[in-house]
């Protein structure tokens, strides 16, 4: 199924990994133009060829001429002053934004820049590394590219969004923004949080241990390499979410290590580890393919979403706008 709606044009704020990878990945479909606000950065995109505005308010007003979809790809914290750039500039513009949280983006844009045609997104997409020359147009392939929908939503900005996630070979998941820090803080940012007490534990061994250490330490310590910044951001931001998953690791945690002390067994975490592995290995089996149709879109579409299913295209034809997508057969 051809992907009918995407952007006319790209407008994207930040060019650091996630950004200056959308950069790429999405010139290769539309016209792509982006902002950085440190000044060694847009040389430096300017010299790989991108199309880079001295000025936010110049990149907005760009985008307001030509109907781009503008992208908020810098940090969460720094979302506040672009909306009020938004606001003041271009305040009717279609709108995403990337970053890893999204009740609190959600919050801030009905606020700040009411007006926006907005529709949050989150490509669960990157690496440990970050700024303009860690990005590449292959970041997003194969990606889950979470889409959110409230019931003030419109479906054709959010198939927008979903176009450009799908161009650019993501796999579309539509979420409620609060059912997706829910997930995301115990499947990201949990994680990332492990992988800094991991990291540290590892240190204290002193230079046998480290020197010791091969590739389940190197995986699972991965993204402390992250900027301590960027994780603060992350993770600070989904507070109530994070500490909820925490108090669940913390807690089998707890029972591995006074099962090892009394019994010598480490028998139930392992298992039930082993398993939910499984269950992660084996999570699309169950998908089936159909096509959703109707004035109840937004509803259907996170059903799909919630199912663990997800979107794999777009259409318009004369019963209007059909999304291709794989659910459940149970759904």
């Amino acid at each position: 199924m051809a992907e009918t709606a995407l952007p006319t044009a790209l407008c994207v704020l930040g060019l650091g990994l996630i950004g200056g990878s959308l950069v790429r990945a999405a010139g290769a479909h539309i016209p792509v133009f982006g902002w950085s606000p440190s000044e060694d950065t847009r040389r430096a995109a300017a010299r790989d060829g991108c199309d880079v505005s001295d000025t936010v308010e110049s990149a907005l007003g760009r985008a307001a001429a030509s109907d781009a979809l503008v992208v908020l790809a810098s940090p969460v914290t720094t979302f506040p002053d672009l909306l009020r750039t938004i606001d003041e500039t271009a305040p009717t513009v279609r709108l995403t934004d990337v970053a890893g949280v999204k009740s609190v983006v959600e919050d801030d844009v009905a606020a700040l820049a009411p007006q926006t045609r907005f529709i949050g997104s989150h490509p669960m997409a990157g690496t440990a590394s970050s700024g303009w020359s860690a990005g590449s147009a292959d970041v997003f392939a194969g990606a889950a590219w979470v889409t959110c929908l409230t019931d003030d939503s419109a479906v054709e900005d959010w198939a927008v969004v979903a176009a450009l996630a799908l161009a650019v070979g993501s796999r579309v998941v539509p979420a409620d923004p609060s059912a997706h820090d829910a997930a995301v803080a115990r499947i990201s940012h949990l994680p990332h949080l492990l992988a800094l007490a991991l990291a540290q534990v590892g240190e204290g061994g002193g230079s046998l241990a480290l020197a010791l250490a091969a590739s389940s330490f190197a995986d699972g310590t991965r993204v402390a390499g992250t900027r301590p910044e960027l994780i603060r951001a992350m993770c600070e931001t989904n507070r109530e979410e994070l500490i909820g998953a925490l108090d669940d690791a913390l807690g089998l945690l707890g029972v591995a290590r006074g099962s090892l002390a009394s019994t010598g067994s480490l028998a139930k975490i392992t298992e039930g580890g082993h398993r939910a592995r499984h269950a992660f290995d084996h999570r699309g089996d169950e998908l089936q393919p159909t096509t959703l149709r109707g004035d109840d879109m937004i509803e259907q579409l996170l059903a799909v979403g919630a199912a663990g299913g997800h979107v794999t295209g777009i259409a318009r034809d004369g019963q209007g706008l059909a999304v291709q997508a794989w659910y459940p057969d149970e759904l």
